[in-house]
């Protein structure tokens, strides 16, 4: 399963803080222990931007077309991909764009991908799931590959099924009500089964229409 995690951290990522001032991306970001319980990371930064603002002393190794690459020693004592990677989870891309950190992950299982979201929104708070992909093998190796686009929900709606997986409302027997539910979002019970529906319905699509 891969899945791409979204997290506000302009203030807890150097390079999530510095890609709010690029007009392009900053991608390519690479994370390396010095050995001295100390990190170098390295980071690609395509389009206009301003070394200067970066928060810290920025070394640029070189350019390419209209790329340039640099290296910074880590100073940040709570990095959110060290975090990740300390729970064994294999991190395959890291970028930034606006002020988040988006990251590209490998895990076994729906099971797995909860319990990592659940750690990160408690330890640094907002999380959201951009992208899923499910593999499934069957018996004789071949792949069922499920592509779940989150982007075609809304902020609400996405919101409202976050908010009844986490309250168990999917889970048997379950752990709230469409009224809990909705009562945890300030909405009615009526206006929660509206979103709910309209999500449910996108999500059913994706999974569900011929390739």
């Amino acid at each position: 399963m891969r899945a791409e995690l979204e997290l506000p951290a302009a203030e807890a990522c150097p390079v999530a803080g510095f890609s709010e001032g690029v007009e392009g991306s900053v991608s390519s970001v690479r994370r390396a222990d010095d050995g001295a319980g100390g990190a170098t990371e390295q980071f690609t930064v395509s389009g206009e931007h301003d070394p200067d603002v970066f928060d810290g002393d920025l070394e640029p190794l070189f350019e390419y077309d209209s790329a340039t690459v640099y290296q910074f020693d880590q100073r940040v004592s709570d990095c959110i991909c060290e975090y990740v990677e300390r729970r064994n989870t294999p991190i395959a891309e890291v970028r930034a764009e606006e002020g988040l950190l988006v990251l590209e992950l490998h895990l076994a299982d729906l099971t797995a991908l909860r319990d990592l979201v659940t750690e990160l929104r408690e330890h640094y708070g907002t999380v959201r799931i951009r992208y899923l992909l499910q593999i499934d093998g069957d018996a004789e190796g071949t792949e069922d590959i499920v592509p779940v686009d989150r982007s075609r929900l809304t902020d609400r709606q996405r919101e409202v099924l976050e908010t009844a997986y986490e309250m168990g409302y999917f889970a048997y027997p379950r752990g709230a009500n469409a009224t809990d539910v909705a009562t945890e979002l300030g909405i009615e019970p009526s206006t929660f089964t509206e979103h709910l529906a309209a999500a449910q319905s996108k999500l059913l699509d994706e999974l569900l229409s011929p390739a």
